[in-house]
């Protein structure tokens, strides 16, 4: 067997591995564990939305207890400043020296809890980190860990006393997954399994931060056909061209498009991206990125949701 073949096989048992432990906490949701993951391939982060309660945090704290690295989170507050989340620099009188103290964003697995509770400029804070992969502080450049994963969540239902994600913003996020319910008979099950307590406590490491590395550059090399290529472009270019949108998704959401693509199909266990992983990843990929015409951004994400929908079923899948 070719080092490369070793090294596909080997990803795809590590994820299998990833996959249940994460599962062990997080029941019923196997489509937002198998996006999380694709989000971790592809190196972008993840922005969760729905109402609370329905296990936004459990998924990032299930994640970063399932990888051998540093989680963190930031609880979201009006009163939340930049310097709470990178850091500050203090002052030591003894020598006259600034020492750099860094904030919660230095870790490989962040949970921006509620993050539309703070103002614009805290959130713009976090953003740029995420965008540069560096903080700045007192004129010196400091690199973020990596590999990292931001997972932001935010109730898409309550709007006292929040701020809405600017579309540039937005854009920062690979992925907005909606949480939504459990089934009935899970809802059962998970009832009887938090009986003593949490089951995400209970969470080992079941991959390191090298392998994950790895199967990031690994992704990367995940076959594209020149013809898949003109297909996500079609989509692209039909959310610029339709009448009903008034800003279509930009050549940085095309390219996260791309890249969600490849890393879905290697969730799935693929050395090559297939039409579904396009039109299964076109929602979540790019319905946060588009502003339609005659309601206010973020208003309304069914509508926007529909109108993605509606684009791809009208493009011919090439054979």
């Amino acid at each position: 067997m070719s080092s490369l073949q070793d090294d596909t096989e080997s990803m795809r048992e590590g994820l299998h591995r990833l996959g249940d432990n994460m599962a062990r906490a997080v029941l019923g949701k196997p489509q937002v564990i198998r996006l999380v993951m694709a989000a971790l391939l592809a190196g972008e982060h993840v922005l969760l939305e729905d109402v609370p309660g329905v296990g936004k945090t459990l998924i990032a704290k299930a994640l970063a207890r399932s990888i051998a690295g540093r989680f963190t989170r930031i609880q979201f507050t009006p009163d939340l400043l930049p310097s709470d989340i990178t850091g500050s620099s203090i002052y030591h009188s003894n020598d006259g020296t600034f020492t750099f103290n860094p904030g919660p964003i230095f870790a490989n697995v962040v949970l921006a809890d509620e993050i539309n509770r703070a103002p614009p400029r805290t959130q713009s804070a976090l953003l740029e980190a995420m965008g540069e992969h560096q903080v700045s502080a007192d004129g010196q450049t400091h690199p973020l860990p990596f590999p990292q994963l931001v997972i932001a969540t935010q109730n898409p239902f309550e709007y006292e006393g929040t701020y809405l994600l600017p579309e540039s913003q937005l854009d920062r996020f690979l992925l907005r997954i909606e949480v939504g319910y459990p089934p009935r008979e899970v809802e059962h099950e998970l009832l009887h399994s938090h009986r003593q307590g949490e089951p995400v406590d209970d969470l080992q490491p079941v991959v390191t931060l090298d392998e994950i590395t790895r199967w990031q550059k690994r992704t990367r090399e995940i076959h594209f056909d020149p013809t898949l290529v003109g297909y996500l472009l079609d989509i692209v270019h039909a959310t610029r061209e339709a009448p009903e949108i008034q800003v279509g998704v930009s050549t940085r959401g095309a390219l996260a498009y791309y890249r969600a693509s490849q890393a879905l199909a290697a969730v799935d266990g693929r050395d090559h991206v297939i039409p579904d992983d396009i039109k299964e990843l076109a929602v979540p990929v790019l319905a946060h990125r588009l502003v339609p015409r005659g309601t206010l951004p973020g208003a309304d994400r069914s509508n926007v949701e529909g109108l993605v929908r509606g684009l791809v079923d009208r493009i011919a899948v090439p054979v």
